[in-house]
């Protein structure tokens, strides 16, 4: 059941501010679901598959998808996404952990501030 909690928040949150999944997915799977930091990373990044398609079509549907700035921020998206699993699949779940962490909480003051 806190899976399906988790997913519903994470749905609310991508829907109301275009928040990427994993900064909201990622710590809930860590923190309320007990997986590990690794797994909670996989697992996020299928969820996100899944929301970010029924987004699309629901903001296609309204003629609000605009496929040049999608293409121009999805393809180095996906090539970073390349990158950071190469990367990760080096670092302890410790190291994702604290990384992920310390990025967490730069937006959270970058937001307060600006």
């Amino acid at each position: 059941m806190r899976l399906v909690f988790i997913g519903l928040v994470a749905g609310v949150f991508s829907s109301l501010f275009g928040v990427g999944g994993g900064i909201v997915i990622v710590p809930l799977l860590i923190g309320f679901a007990g997986l590990a930091a690794k797994e909670a990373t996989a697992a996020s990044l299928g969820a996100i598959a899944i929301t970010a398609l029924a987004g699309v079509v629901l903001y296609a549907a309204h003629g609000k998808v605009d496929l040049a700035y999608a293409a121009l921020v999805g393809v180095p998206a996906m090539a970073g996404a390349l990158a950071g699993s190469a990367v990760q699949r080096r670092l302890s779940g410790r190291a994702v952990t604290i990384g992920f962490a310390l990025l967490l909480a730069a937006i959270g003051v970058r937001l307060l501030v600006a």
